[in-house]
């Protein structure tokens, strides 16, 4: 009885021992088939395809999207995610970067509030912040506009200043941007907001000094002690250039009475 008992016993011990080799021969067969999945982020196609080629693996471009952190021609998003295994072969679905999406802003200065909108909604812009200032002739007409026109943008969002009935409340309202405009156009927008320009960089230099004018001729020409004659000098024009940068910036707090400090550059 015992020894059949030991036999039975040896019986169960070599089955339990082939049925283990057998199930770890079965994973060492199928995971040498396998490979791990290479990062792609960033690589260019031709890159990919490369690393993909050495680990046995294809490429397939699935997408392409815009992104404002990934550089155009590069790997934005892949699938297997990097460092899953998968079967030799297997075709890595991939999205390329297109870059950032640039947007042209159209200038809805003068326009009321709701065509200011649909000309934005129309260029694929989203409408930002919305302020008032108090001002004559008609309500909700925009009086200014952040970002400027034809300024070039990777999120797209316009805010507006918008015009509202002189009320004798309070004169708060956000600062506009000025890069990009001239000295008269920023200067007349500021007047319009009640706000001070203080102009500093690309700015002409002071008349010298004029001499003591001594007589002048019959034909209007004046003179010095000695004679000579005196070549007045030119007032100074306007700055020069375009606004390259302001203080406060844009979208700060301002009222009127604030003093802008704009910097023009050529």
């Amino acid at each position: 009885m015992k020894r059949r008992i030991r036999i039975a016993f040896g019986i169960l011990v070599l089955a339990a021992v082939m049925f283990f080799s057998a199930a770890i021969t079965l994973r060492l067969a199928l995971h040498a088939g396998e490979t791990a999945v290479p990062n792609f982020s960033n690589m260019t196609l031709a890159e990919a395809g490369d690393a993909a080629l050495h680990s046995g693996l294809g490429i397939n471009l699935e997408n392409k999207f815009y992104s404002t952190t990934v550089p155009a021609g590069r790997i934005l998003a892949q699938s297997p995610a990097a460092g899953s295994r998968v079967r030799h072969g297997w075709q890595v679905r991939v999205t390329e970067s297109l870059g950032p999406q640039q947007v042209t802003i159209p200038d809805v200065s003068g326009q009321t509030e709701r065509l200011a909108a649909i000309a934005l909604r129309r260029n694929n812009l989203d409408l930002g912040t919305l302020a008032h200032l108090d001002a004559p002739g008609d309500p909700d007409m925009v009086l200014a506009q952040t970002p400027p026109p034809d300024a070039g943008v990777d999120q797209p969002r316009v805010s507006l200043l918008l015009s509202s009935p002189a009320t004798g409340a309070g004169s708060a309202f956000v600062l506009p941007s000025f890069q990009g405009m001239s000295y008269s156009e920023a200067n007349r927008l500021a007047n319009q907001l009640g706000l001070h320009v203080a102009a500093a960089g690309n700015l002409p230099q002071a008349p010298a000094p004029v001499p003591a004018i001594a007589a002048v001729t019959s034909n209007g020409v004046a003179l010095d002690a000695n004679g000579q004659a005196i070549a007045m000098p030119v007032a100074p024009s306007s700055p020069g250039g375009a606004v390259s940068s302001q203080s406060p910036d844009a979208g700060s707090r301002a009222s009127k009475g604030d003093t802008v400090k704009l910097i023009f550059g050529h």
